[in-house]
């Protein structure tokens, strides 16, 4: 008997958790339909390195001769989201073993797709003594009327057997 009532006891809580869950759930979903949540959310800016408006980009990049552009996304990123016309591309795991391939007589703009590996980067390269003028996202920098150029893939290799 003690048995069959802590079962009954268990099986009616779980049905009223379920009940109230299903409510909860029914209940927010008219809000959430109604109300247009934000494409995306960015994390809290977490580095040294300034994070760069669309306005600030635009003045580094309006003095090219001075200004070195580091990109640090993977390529399929760059085909995909497309980048600055002039950049160079490395990644973020690889950065410290390239300090030394990265001219110092630069500004360096670091980027990303939203900034924050462009911030990591640029938190690297001023602990190094580079003059890093910021970090952006070129993501953030389209959305804000910035131009962002598409990257074509590279064309396949010529093989051997077509020479």
């Amino acid at each position: 008997m003690k048995r069959t009532s802590l079962i009954l006891a268990l099986s009616l809580a779980f049905s009223g958790i379920a009940a109230h869950a299903q409510q909860a759930a029914s209940a927010a979903t008219p809000a959430a339909s109604t109300a247009s949540a934000p494409a995306y959310v960015a994390p809290p800016w977490t580095y040294k390195t300034k994070q760069l408006n669309r306005n600030e980009v635009d003045k580094l990049l309006g003095n090219p001769k001075k200004l070195l552009i580091i990109d640090l996304r993977r390529p399929d990123e760059l085909v995909k989201y497309g980048s600055f016309a002039t950049y160079l591309n490395l990644q973020l795991k690889d950065l410290p073993e390239l300090l030394e391939y990265i001219p110092k007589d630069r500004v360096i703009l670091t980027v990303s797709n939203r900034a924050h590996r462009a911030g990591a980067a640029g938190d690297i390269l001023t602990a190094a003594g580079y003059k890093v003028a910021g970090a952006t996202g070129s993501e953030d920098y389209r959305e804000a009327g910035g131009t962002i150029v598409k990257v074509s893939p590279p064309a396949p290799a010529a093989s051997a057997a077509s020479k």
